[in-house]
This record gives structure tokens, sequence and C-alpha cells, in this order.
């Protein structure tokens, strides 16, 4: 009997209707490179929804991969990111950045997120040309942890990026969950505007491979389309990617099936707290972090994949439940029930 998975929100395969328009248009013949009618489409209907009519648009396969692309095209050599400890380009990117050539810069997470008085310490210690210059601020949205910024917050770091020469990009590979979440204050109109630049993905909602970068600061975007070739992202079939976006944007299917996965997420979180669960990092979004006694774990693994993200104390450990758009209430009944 196959398990059920908790462990992502990328292991099922696209959205129905995006499917369907892959099929709709296959036999159609278009021109490559990104330049066929649905990518052209796509990208004006994200470019209305920021409301920015000619904000450069760039269509890319995957989230490490445009953090790469991203990183290695707006900084100098001698230039550094700061980022938290928790953050996926630290942790989960196999050293792609230093790979680059740019040293990272880390900070203690809060709750996953940076602040600016902890961006403050990096460059205080920072002075002169003995060490990498510190000049792009990395955050994610949401956090690694499922944690969302607010726009007090966003503001916060923007304007502090702004007053001292430093550039603030937004890993948005779960961009459309943080929109849907609860607690969040933010549109993304608002993201576009509070940041140099940033992406958010198909990937991790209703696609099968996807990420749109958006430089906001429009000057950095000069020559990414060479960055793009030359590192192997411009796609001669770029039409699968316009086809996703072009799709998941059609009226609010983009929105409905990231407020589903967090909708989901809720639902067990509720039923965790009642049974008297606490967690490591409050329930935000669809990444849900419980802790649960080690000698149930083994009992849960027979029926549901999920991580052990860490261990909590010598009986305890911290493990992660994600919640997907195609989550079945059914998953979540079964997991209630063994709970």
């Amino acid at each position: 009997m196959s398990k059920i998975s908790f462990k992502n929100d990328y292991s099922e395969g696209a959205h129905p209707q995006v499917l369907q328009l892959l099929l709709a248009s296959n036999s159609t013949q278009e021109p490559g490179y990104g330049e066929d009618s649905l990518s052209l489409k796509a990208k004006e209907m994200i470019a209305k929804k920021l409301n920015r009519p000619n904000i450069p648009i760039y269509l890319v396969t995957g989230g490490t991969q445009a953090n790469l692309l991203i990183i290695s095209h707006v900084l100098k050599s001698y230039e550094s990111v700061i980022a938290v400890d928790s953050s996926h380009i630290q942790v989960h990117e196999t050293g792609a950045i230093e790979h680059a050539g740019h040293k990272i810069n880390l900070i203690p997470q809060q709750d996953g997120k940076l602040t600016v008085t902890e961006i403050q310490k990096i460059i205080k210690s920072h002075k002169d040309q003995h060490m990498v210059k510190p000049r792009l601020v990395y955050i994610s949205q949401t956090t690694e942890l499922g944690s969302l910024y607010s726009k007090k917050e966003l503001i916060e770091l923007y304007q502090y990026c702004q007053s001292n020469n430093l550039l603030l990009f937004i890993d948005g590979a779960r961009m459309a969950i943080s929109l849907t979440a609860k607690i969040n204050d933010l549109t993304l109109e608002d993201i576009a505007n509070y940041c140099d630049v940033f992406y958010f993905g198909a990937t991790k909602n209703g696609g099968l491979i996807g990420e749109a970068i958006v430089f906001s600061n429009t000057v950095l975007a000069d020559g990414f389309e060479y960055a793009l070739k030359q590192k192997g992202a411009l796609l001669a079939k770029g039409r699968i990617l316009g086809a996703q976006f072009y799709a998941l944007f059609q009226d609010s299917l983009y929105e409905d099936l990231s407020k589903h996965a967090n909708e989901t997420a809720e639902r067990l979180a509720n039923v965790l707290v009642s049974k008297g669960y606490t967690f490591y990092i409050p329930p935000y979004s669809n990444q849900l972090f419980p802790i649960l006694p080690k000698d149930r774990l083994s009992k849960l693994a027979e029926k549901f994949e999920f991580y052990i993200w860490q261990d909590y104390d010598e009986h305890h450990s911290v493990i992660r439940l994600v919640c997907s758009w195609a989550t079945e209430s059914s998953a979540i009944d079964e997991f209630i029930q063994l709970i």
C-alpha cells in the first residue's frame, strides 16, 4: 500500500487546467525561447497583476536555478549575500551561491526571518576592502519555516536596504501560499513595490515546473537574457513554462490552489492543538512543525511520509508536515484518525 505524503507540496503532477492547456496547444507551432504566444500572454497577465506594464519578467524552471541566476547576475565578484541560517540558499542548494563565488553572510533566524537589527551587525562588521562587501539581502516568502513577512516588516527591510546601498531579493517559491495565508497583508503588487527583484513559483502551486522572475528594479535586468542562455536556463521550448503560468493566472486559479493548501494545513493544525500537541513555530501557512514523541513516529511512518526536521529533546522530535494544492480531505482524515 502506498503511503500518503506530507513531505512537500510538489509530490503531485499539475492541476488539470494546466495539463489541458498544454495538450490543447501541443500541435500549434510557436517560436522558441520564450517568444511564443502563451509566454507573452502570461507575462502580460503577470505585469497587469503587478500594475507594472513594462516590468521585465523571465520564466525559468526551478527555485535553485532562479536563486543562482539572479544572485550571480546582480552581484560583482567581491560582493556577498546576507541571509538567515535556515535559508534555502544556505541549507538546500548544494553550495550553489558559494560555487558562483559569493559568500553568504549568515544571520540567526527568528521564526525563519531576518531583521534590520541583524543586518546592521553584518554591515558594521564589514568595513573595508579586505573583506567581502555585503550587497544583497535575501529573504523568502513564505520562509523555510512557513512564517511570513508582514507589510510593515517588508517595508522596513526595503527602506533600510534603499538607505544603505543594498539590494532586496525575495525568493517566492511559495509566494502563492503567502498571498492566501490568513495573517497575510501583502498583495503581489506590494511585493513588486518593496523589493528590487523577486520570483514566484508554479512548481509548488499547481504547475509541473516553473518560476517567474520579476525585476522591480529594471536596471538590474540589463543583460539578464544573456545570463539565462549562458547558464542553460533559456529553454528552446519556453512555451512549456508560458502555458503553465497562463493557465494558473486564468480567473483566480493560482490563489484558489494555495488557499486550499493553507486551509487543509489549518484543519490539521487545529486537530493537533486540540490533542495537546505544541509546535516548534506557530502554524502560519501550509508548512507545519509539530513536536511529537519519538516513540510514535514509527507508527506514523507506516502510513505517512514526512520529514523529521530536528530533535527537540531526548524524547521529542520536530517533524514537518506540508499540505499542497492537491491534498485531499481524506488524507487529513486518516492522519487525524491515527493521531
